[in-house]
């Protein structure tokens, strides 16, 4: 929190102002019951104490929160005014930025009661306010990223001939939940030429022998993300399938070796775009190599083809190139790792080459 208030100034703010979502929690660890339209607000301002004020039925939560012991918690009951409360903690004519979490009645009556405050949007002022990671964070995301190897391992045993997508997609649901997951929030399953859909998820399509398939899964596991891809074939691949595969494997291995430390995300991009080009499937790329990971399964930086932003150690990233022929088939792999200041740190392990299923 400290170290967000100082980055705060330094981009010319008076302070941040994050309502419930990944953000707060990241931050004093507080997560409010979901869906509540409550307003509970952190405050962090610069050499002040951290101050959040919760709902008066949220107040236990909160002070059960790990970084309770940091932050003054002032609750509000039914009957009060929480905006007026939370203006209160502000300056008047301040620039805050705002989490994009916030409802827009909430950041409307903080503008009715504070009409010479600005408010920001967090991506655009602090875009990777929760992009390094530290130690314990990396910790808890490696143990994630062993718990979706632990998946993988399983889901290779299950038979694929005959079943719908959406029942290997709930079989994978499931096995995230039981390896520790709290929260499942992807579980694809792509078959034949839905593979080659990079927005397809799961659907209808009976598997059958002969299809490759893409399976993506992953979710939070104690608060934080897991998310990898891979795929497998159901029988001995053609040769045409095999090559592709064979182009994404390769294009994975140039992007992960170029993420180290002062690399511009683009250039892990470049990498793996390189690769898929040179070898005549440049048409068929998905739209992007990867994406940070961390509170949230997707999360800024992003490995795209105009993102300047070099990487920095304690950043977690997900490398996840992709090629489709449309109506046909397609692959991706996906691993989770960890910018280290001499390179990576995987943190996924699951196997890597084009395994046979039945």
């Amino acid at each position: 929190m400290a170290r967000a208030a100082r980055d705060a100034v330094a981009a010319g703010l008076a302070g941040l102002l994050l309502t419930a979502g990944p953000d707060l929690v990241r931050l004093c660890g507080h997560r409010p019951r979901p869906g509540t339209g409550r307003l509970t607000l952190l405050v962090l301002v610069p050499e002040a104490e951290p101050r959040l004020l919760v709902p008066e039925t949220e107040r236990a939560a909160a002070v059960a929160s790990p970084g309770a012991g940091a932050v003054r918690i002032t609750d509000w009951s039914d009957g009060q005014d929480p905006y007026s409360a939370a203006a209160g903690l502000l300056r008047p004519s301040g620039h805050y930025a705002v989490c994009e979490a916030t409802w827009a009645r909430h950041l409307t009556a903080l503008r009715e009661r504070l009409p010479l405050t600005t408010f920001r949007p967090l991506s655009a002022v602090l875009p990777l306010l929760r992009a390094v990671k530290d130690a314990h964070e990396v910790a808890r995301m490696a143990a994630a990223g062993a718990a979706s190897d632990a998946v993988y391992e399983e889901i290779l045993a299950a038979r694929f001939t005959g079943r719908a997508e959406t029942e290997v997609a709930a079989e994978l649901a499931r096995l995230l939940r039981a390896h520790g997951h709290s929260r499942v929030d992807v579980a694809v399953v792509g078959s034949g030429p839905n593979g080659a859909d990079p927005r397809h998820t799961a659907g209808d399509r009976v598997i059958e022998p002969g299809d490759m398939v893409v399976l993506g899964f992953g979710g939070l596991r104690d608060g934080y993300g897991s998310d990898a891809t891979r795929t497998v074939h159901v029988g001995e691949p053609t040769a045409a399938e095999r090559e592709l595969y064979d182009v994404v494997s390769a294009a994975h291995r140039a992007a992960v070796a170029a993420v180290r430390p002062g690399v511009p995300c683009r250039e892990v991009d470049r990498a793996a775009r390189t690769v898929i080009e040179e070898a005549g499937y440049g048409p068929y790329r998905g739209p992007r190599t990867g994406h940070g990971i961390g509170i949230a399964v997707d999360e800024p930086p992003y490995l795209t083809a105009e993102e300047p932003q070099p990487l920095l150690a304690g950043m977690c990233l997900v490398v996840e190139p992709s090629l489709g022929l449309p109506g046909r088939f397609g692959a991706r792999l996906e691993t989770t790792l960890a910018c280290t200041a001499t390179g990576v740190r995987p943190l996924t392990r699951a196997p890597r080459t084009l395994a046979v299923v039945a």
